[in-house]
């Protein structure tokens, strides 16, 4: 099957009036991998049509960053799409996203200044305004985000509630590689040996998880120590962070939380960024 592909904004809502039955969103950068296919497949679950969109957000780019070398893949993207019996791929430029230089963005707030946030400033805000600029303009009525971005799902989540959004937020699991490292289109900037040093982030996470019974502390400690290897790696893992939040709020958690909790972490190997996480339950019985 092959998308109607729409790059305008018109092309856009002559093909959006004609959808018939639910419409579930994918957003996506493009340079699609099985995770965002992933994402797709679960957006056929939820709704009747699936959408979609491929759009680099300078917004959400800081100085420094990735935003001129990010891989750009539009043919194999839409191969992809296809494959995946996508309806609608909404693919526009930058100036048919922002005809005009925004004056007016979504203010993140205190949860888009900690983790993610304090390592990337401005980068939710960027976020959260193409977010919503993109369910302004597909009006699905089921977005799908992956949980790998915990951080961006939950600020997405809350923009949505606290704005009334009328769209249901909907989380994919996180897509890892056999060897464990989660899916994410940067991985292809990694070196053989950078990607080995990458590895440390999803082996702490397990270490984290396997130290679930005692407690906050033994977790944030099992993972803290697989990362220290790794800091001496060659290359070096530098870290960004790594924090036990709640899943809603992204406030770290206490040392006798029951409920659920997200491990976070981040770090650079090279000149590239990687996040992952894991999910996790404390019981009475982990205290």
């Amino acid at each position: 099957m092959t998308p109607v592909i729409a790059k305008t904004r018109e092309e856009l809502a002559a093909v959006r009036s004609g959808v018939r039955g639910t419409l579930a969103l994918v957003p996506t950068m493009g340079a699609l991998h099985e995770g965002h296919r992933s994402l797709i497949r679960h957006a056929r679950r939820a709704a009747d049509a699936v959408a979609v969109s491929i759009f680099v957000n300078p917004l959400q780019f800081g100085p420094g960053e990735d935003f001129d070398r990010y891989p750009r893949t539009f043919a194999a993207d839409l191969e992809a799409c296809a494959a995946e019996g996508v309806d609608l791929v909404f693919a526009p430029t930058r100036e048919v996203m922002y005809p005009r230089e925004p004056m007016v963005t979504i203010e993140p707030g205190a949860m888009g200044r900690v983790v993610e946030g304090e390592t990337r400033p401005g980068h939710f805000a960027g976020m959260l305004t193409v977010v919503a600029k993109l369910l302004n303009l597909v009006r699905p009525d089921v977005a799908v985000f992956g949980e790998k971005d915990a951080q961006q799902l939950a600020m997405i989540r809350r923009m949505a509630a606290d704005l009334d959004l009328p769209v249901e937020i909907v989380g994919g699991p996180t897509v890892r590689e056999p060897d464990g490292l989660a899916l994410s289109s940067r991985n292809r900037y990694l070196a053989e040996d950078e990607r080995r040093t990458a590895l440390a982030l999803s082996r702490a996470l397990r270490a984290g998880a396997d130290a679930l019974g005692g407690g906050p502390s033994a977790v944030t400690g099992a993972a803290r120590a697989v990362l220290a290897e790794a800091a001496s790696a060659e290359p070096p893992l530098a870290l960004d962070y790594l924090v036990l939040v709640d899943p809603a709020t992204f406030t770290e958690v206490a040392e006798d939380h029951v409920g659920p909790a997200v491990l976070a972490v981040a770090g650079r190997v090279g000149s590239t960024h990687l996040i992952d996480n894991v999910p996790l339950e404390f019981g009475k019985e982990s205290r």
